[in-house]
């Protein structure tokens, strides 16, 4: 059984939208420390409420984490043990928590994670392929818009998949700056977890058009996978696949499997075929 210190920051991940989603170990913890601090002491308390638990609450929040990071360490210090929980979610990933937790480690007391909810997991979970390359995490982009094309300039040029959040008063301006991504799959989730969630994959150039489909499409919190980019094909690739299929299937046959494996048009794979074969 795992044993609590005190005089521990507990990093504490809590639901994203679906209360049952906390853990039996959260709860737990929760109910023993000796403070809770939280990004925002009213979502904070709605959630406590539902589960039946009373603590004394410390806002450390974007504005003020820096600071309010003196107040928790002098409760460590006492021995006490405190809880920190951002709205939703795994702290100090995108929401605060990094720099509560830098001020703690560098004070010389510890910190116990407990992990749970993540809406970059969980988006990444039902996304499907999204390639063998990794992820990066982006988390939300710029909000203006000459900086916006810019972080999805960078995004084009990495192949690999990448989670984006957005805010529903944004999500259509990202929508509009991904379309120069052109086919490549978005995986949208939106309201994760809660009652109206939904999860579907478009092209990046269809997005905007499949947000503007139904009006609740642009409400809520959205966590975005935009997939790896697909493998380019060269004209060398073509010609090497027509070469090892030309051994063992007739002309027409070796075409029509190179022009699926690479995607090159039937017509340039069948001259290359004709030369192949003459040669």
């Amino acid at each position: 059984m795992q044993h609590y210190p005190e005089a521990m920051l507990y990093v504490v991940a809590t639901p994203i939208g679906n209360l049952a989603d906390i853990s039996l170990r959260a709860l737990h913890v929760l109910q023993l420390v000796d403070a809770i601090a939280c990004e925002d002491t009213r979502h904070t308390q709605t959630l406590l409420r539902h589960y039946g638990i009373e603590k004394p609450l410390l806002a450390v929040h974007e504005h003020n984490e820096a600071q309010a990071a003196g107040l928790v360490i002098e409760r460590l210090q006492r021995g006490e043990r405190v809880a920190y929980v951002s709205d939703a979610g795994t702290p100090a990933v995108s929401d605060p928590g990094a720099r509560l937790v830098a001020a703690i480690r560098a004070a010389g007391l510890k910190v116990m994670p407990l992990p749970g909810a993540s809406s970059v997991t969980t988006a990444l979970s039902v996304a499907g392929l999204t390639g063998d390359s990794g992820f990066v995490f982006a988390g939300f982009l710029p909000s203006k818009a000459g900086e916006r094309d810019q972080a999805v300039a960078a995004l084009q040029a990495d192949t690999r998949a990448t989670v984006i959040l957005e805010a529903p008063h944004r999500i259509e301006a990202l929508a509009r700056a991904l379309a120069v991504l052109q086919g490549r799959l978005v995986t949208v989730g939106r309201e994760l977890t809660k009652q109206f969630e939904e999860i579907a994959t478009v092209p990046a150039q269809d997005l905007a058009a499949w947000l503007a489909a139904a009006p609740q499409r642009t409400r809520g919190e959205f966590a975005l996978v935009l997939h790896a980019a697909a493998a380019q094909e060269t004209p060398e690739d073509g010609t090497r696949v027509l070469q090892l299929l030309l051994t063992e299937l007739p002309l027409k046959t070796a075409v029509k499997i190179a022009a699926e494996i690479t995607g090159a048009p039937r017509n340039e794979l069948y001259e290359t075929a004709l030369k192949l074969k003459k040669e």
